[in-house]
């Protein structure tokens, strides 16, 4: 299994950081340049415990389908979004909140397996480890810009 870790700091409220990682309409403007957009499930808003959405996106030229679940959260330091059906064999996205001094440190932890054995493994270390890198990077660097900047109140409209 590969693993990412990532940390970002984030000079905006914990609470405001959490909803906008737990935001569909976030994630799909950080997400645009692979075209990601709701297939089924929750719409719009901030997801919550228990609650699915199935994304299609455009990936190395390839049109995919991944449905995620919230299967842990303990808002608002702590989230887990893993994958119920897609491409990979596993998939974790663990999301950790830390507030200091005003800070807020966001902690990604993402977890995943290809299928296909051994090919799989290669193909996650010379491939995919560092598009999901950058992948994960892009959408960290749209949370702070939007929570730092105050767009957060037009994104989180529904629940602040």
């Amino acid at each position: 299994m590969s693993k990412i870790t990532l940390e970002t700091q984030i000079n905006a409220p914990i609470q405001i950081c959490y909803d906008l990682a737990l935001s569909v309409d976030l994630h799909q403007l950080s997400t645009a340049k692979t075209g990601e957009h709701i297939v089924s499930g929750i719409k719009e808003g901030v997801m919550k415990l228990g609650e699915c959405v199935t994304w299609r996106a455009k990936h190395f030229g390839i049109w995919q389908e991944l449905t995620s679940k919230i299967t842990e959260a303990q808002p608002p330091n702590y989230f887990v979004d893993e994958m119920q059906k897609g491409i990979f064999k596993s998939l974790r996205h663990e999301h950790h909140f830390i507030e200091e001094n005003q800070i807020t440190i966001m902690k990604d932890v993402f977890m995943f397996e290809s299928p296909l054995g051994v090919l799989g493994k290669i193909v996650n270390r010379i491939i995919l480890e560092r598009y999901l890198t950058s992948f994960l990077q892009e959408r960290n660097f749209v949370i702070k810009q939007v929570a730092e900047s105050g767009k957060w109140r037009d994104i989180l409209r529904r629940t602040h």
